[in-house]
């Protein structure tokens, strides 16, 4: 802790030096250019004491008060232009400065005004700490704040505060000289106060902060970034040296609530699970879709790691076609796939359009405060989205253990797309006879098959969802893939051919994702073709 001391004080000081300080600094001058001597040191007191305090207990009025970041951000301004209006109206700022006057017993406001001053300041300026923020926003949110928290973080605030003093009586000396213009000068700062608040509410100062050079950045990222600072930062978290990076969650309000969950599965007395005050994960997701099922494996490996620091992941199962809304079908797919975390059925997609989702899989992230912080679509991108789950966990407070490091397997490359076979899908890779559909017809294949489209031979009834076979049905596709997936449904063996040659058979015993080919490391050309006996159904390829 001794050696965190002088590395977070150092910090504070260049602060300063970066744009983070542009929007306070107009203030700074505004408040250390009126009143007596002691006001410049008011403003000091009043910035540490409302900085440190924040920081310090940020994370529980955050839960406790049911706020975000945003709309304290949107308080600390309300109260800056309240100060705006009481230097361009003196009489307004003798009414607001009254109730202070127990602070000073010499002149009134010269130390009450100046304190909440700073203490408006402090909460403007709390974003800019960084890892301390951090790393002590995490312990506060577990109420494990110790005497280590409280240092590190009066170090940080009196590093940033004494510029300030400085700038202040600098200000003084300034309106000393103009005493005549003392009024005007007064007017004139309360202005730019309150344009100050303005850009801060409007997020002006973050995006001036992107545009500038940043060379003080990159000092106090030096100091607070280089490796024994960490340690320590990770020490003081608890962490075990296993520091989260910085990641940035947006706040996207309260996430929707489940709704017309048919059945829940993997939950006590199949009832809705209990999430309060926990981290979770949702996933939408469909058992024949092999997107979904190649998200699993790491779905099921974060609920194995942080089940106990308080990840709850929770499925919502939402049909893409008919079978699929079959709770012994849902069920025997839950248990064949080993998943052991709740899962609930979505039948008429009324959780689906809560959350106005489009796509398997998407993953939701909420956090313990039940607020929707992030989502994601599709595959892929795991190692963002378990440090996502991460930082929520840290800042509920838990103790984390090393992360899974999971490779990604996402399948990359240009491959043939999903492939659907019924007429409710438009059959846009459909070549040959023209398609007569809800009733048996005897299709003639194309002699010539183009890249990624697919033909009927034989007898088939083609419907919305599927089709299925009468005597001698077969399929072609023409795919460019490592890996073909075929749904089906039925019993029966179909047989399976690469560019004429045969590479075994599929054994159709029930509604699901089958492998019809399973090529190896590189994507590659070929035709394949399925031969069915009667009363298969058959619904989608999909590729890998």
């Amino acid at each position: 802790m001794l050696v965190l001391l002088p590395i977070a004080f150092g910090a504070g000081l260049v602060t300063v030096l970066t744009p983070c300080i542009l929007p306070v600094l107009p203030i700074v001058l505004a408040g250390g250019g009126s009143g007596g001597r002691r006001r410049p040191y008011a403003i000091v007191a009043g910035l540490v004491a409302t900085f440190t305090a924040f920081t310090l207990a940020a994370a529980s009025i955050l839960s406790a008060l049911q706020l975000s970041a945003t709309a304290l951000t949107q308080i600390a301004v309300a109260l800056l232009l309240v100060l705006a209006v009481t230097l361009v109206v003196p009489r307004a700022g003798e009414l607001f400065e009254r109730p202070f006057a127990f602070l000073t017993r010499r002149r009134t406001g010269d130390l009450g005004g100046g304190f909440v001053l700073g203490a408006s300041l402090g909460l403007v300026f709390v974003p800019c700490a960084g890892p301390v923020f951090g790393a002590v926003s995490g312990l506060a949110g577990l109420h494990r704040v110790g005497a280590s928290a409280v240092f590190v973080t009066l170090a940080y605030a009196l590093g940033a505060a004494l510029p300030m003093l400085a700038i202040a009586h600098g200000s003084r000396r300034a309106v000393a000289r103009f005493r005549a213009h003392a009024q005007t000068i007064r007017v004139a700062l309360g202005v730019v106060m309150a344009v100050a608040a303005v850009a801060i509410y409007a997020g002006w100062e973050t995006s001036l902060q992107t545009r500038i050079p940043g060379y003080a950045s990159s000092l106090q990222s030096w100091i607070e970034g280089n490796g024994t600072a960490k340690d320590e930062l990770a020490k003081l978290r608890g962490t075990r040296g296993h520091a989260e990076s910085a990641v940035t969650l947006h706040d996207y309000g309260p996430a929707p609530r489940f709704s017309g969950i048919s059945h829940w599965l993997n939950t006590p007395s199949d009832g809705e699970p209990a999430l309060r005050g926990k981290v979770v994960l949702v996933d939408f997701w469909t058992y024949s879709c092999i997107n979904c099922l190649r998200t699993l494996s790491h779905l099921e490996a974060w609920d194995a790691r942080y089940r106990k620091a308080g990840l709850a992941i929770v499925g919502i199962h939402t049909p893409e076609f008919a079978f699929e809304h079959d709770l012994g079908n849902v069920r025997g797919a839950v248990k064949r796939l080993g998943i052991r975390y709740p899962v609930g059925l979505d039948n008429a997609y009324s959780t689906w359009d809560a959350y106005q989702n489009q796509f398997w899989p998407a993953e939701y992230l909420i956090d313990a405060r039940g607020r929707l912080r992030g989502a994601h679509f599709g595959e892929g991108r795991y190692g963002e989205t378990e440090q996502e789950i991460r930082t929520l966990l840290a800042a509920r407070g838990a103790t984390l253990p090393p992360p899974t490091g999971i490779p990604d397997r996402t399948p990359t490359g240009l491959v043939t797309p999903e492939t659907y076979l019924g007429y409710g899908h438009q059959l846009q890779t459909y070549v040959g006879t023209g398609v007569r559909p809800n009733r048996f017809f005897d299709y003639k294949p194309p002699t010539k098959l183009p890249v990624s489209d697919v033909t009927y031979a034989g007898l088939w009834n083609v419907m919305r969802e599927q089709m299925v076979s009468g005597l001698s049905g077969a399929i072609r596709l023409h795919y460019q893939a490592r890996d073909v997936y075929v749904v089906l449904g039925g019993k029966g063996r179909v047989r399976a051919l690469v560019d004429g040659e045969p590479v075994g058979t599929i054994d159709v015993d029930g509604y699901r994702l089958y492998t019809a080919v399973n090529g190896g490391p590189r994507v590659r050309e070929g035709l394949l073709e399925l031969r069915f006996p009667p009363g298969i159904a058959a619904y989608s390829f999909t590729f890998g």
